[in-house]
């Protein structure tokens, strides 16, 4: 495929990757009462996976890599709890998905929040951008993720329990994020919100309804956070966002299609690149990407799937992008696997070489459907 300089890519990836041994029993004998390996052994197994990861991205041909989430537990989580005025707390039973739950860890907010000049992340993409020979690209969850997975009798301050207060300071912390990433040399970060997928699912409106909230306010703010956060960046940035139905060892937690967001999503974020889940049918159809304006922006249609080893044909994949063509210019699309292969540490259940595959399908896809383009 031709190498442009910078992003959009025809071929693309959400970000996390399945954790080799060696990281996973690293940070197994790190993350307990009483450690075996100290803090700067296990970075030195970190870096030496992401050093190998970069490489397999670059030998199959993908124009943006990522660390993989190896030094993360959670997608999500992990990014949360470095933030100023949050923590994460362990009790009870953990979230339910189809058929899994997971680790009961919940976020809290205790103070104000903040992006911190120190953030840990801000590390994790400087030693990709040093060992990437083609874009380095971090994904970090989207504001929307310190909201919707924060129950609110976990959150603390008094001024928060005023809804858009919090979201005024969350949109303030995220754009200082990403003030924070462009100086560290970054110019593709992807922010997963995820959650504008799970407002399209009506137990998950009925839950936020439940609690007091309005979904379709919900879903219009969470867009204007993530605009707010985003809309002063430098013209040499690029920004991305994943959406999907949840993804825990190849399970879900969601169902549903995107029409109650995708006007919100596509006219009012100022997001430059969709990553949209589209694997099966919990999805929906393809008619909300009528709704994506004419122009520059990207939509990467999810078609290969993540959670499980089927591997999908070039010829099948194809035919999908006839369908897809029928509502947006193909100029304007791309292929991507529909969510990463391991939003948490644990991983979806296909092996290393099912990974592999499913990478390089995405890539000799691209190249065959956008040859000359």
């Amino acid at each position: 495929m031709t190498t442009t300089l910078k992003p959009p890519y025809r071929a693309d990836h959400v970000g996390s990757l399945l954790r080799p041994a060696s990281v996973a029993e690293a940070r197994k004998k790190f993350y307990t009462d009483r450690p075996t390996v100290s803090a700067e052994e296990l970075r030195t197994v970190e870096d030496a996976a992401i050093s190998d990861a970069i490489k397999m991205q670059q030998e199959l041909g993908l124009q943006a890599v990522t660390d993989g989430e190896y030094r993360r537990y959670f997608w999500h989580y992990d990014f949360m709890g470095m933030l100023d005025g949050f923590e994460l707390i362990t009790r009870g039973e953990g979230i339910r998905f189809k058929g899994n739950t997971l680790p009961p860890l919940y976020p809290s907010i205790m103070g104000k929040l903040d992006f911190p000049a120190d953030h840990p992340m801000i590390d994790h993409y400087k030693y990709v951008a040093s060992h990437a020979t083609v874009t380095p690209k971090i994904s970090i969850p989207g504001p929307s993720c310190c909201h919707f997975r924060t129950a609110p009798d976990d959150i603390h301050p008094q001024e928060y329990k005023d809804v858009d207060v919090l979201f005024d300071d969350l949109a303030a912390t995220y754009k200082k994020a990403v003030q924070a990433f462009y100086k560290a040399g970054c110019r593709y970060l992807q922010m997963d919100d995820i959650f504008f997928a799970y407002l399209c699912d009506p137990k998950h409106r009925a839950a936020k309804e439940g609690e007091g909230q309005d979904p379709d306010y919900l879903i219009d703010r969470y867009a204007w956070m993530m605009n707010e956060a985003i809309k002063d960046r430098p013209e040499d940035m690029t920004i991305g966002m994943h959406m999907c139905r949840g993804n825990f060892r190849s399970t879900h937690a969601a169902e549903g299609g995107y029409d109650a967001a995708a006007d919100a999503v596509f006219n009012k974020t100022g997001v430059d690149i969709f990553f949209m889940e589209y694997d099966s049918a919990r999805a929906g159809g393809l008619g909300p990407l009528g709704l994506l304006s004419k122009g520059s922006q990207r939509v990467m249609l999810g078609f290969v799937t993540t959670k499980t080893a089927g591997l999908e044909t070039v010829d099948e994949l194809k035919r999908k992008f006839d369908e897809a063509a029928k509502y947006v210019d193909m100029g304007q699309l791309g292929l991507a696997p529909q969510c990463g292969f391991a939003s948490t540490e644990h991983g979806n259940q296909i092996t290393y070489d099912d990974q592999r595959r499913k990478l390089e399908l995405v890539v000799k896809t691209a190249d065959e459907i956008w040859r000359d383009n």
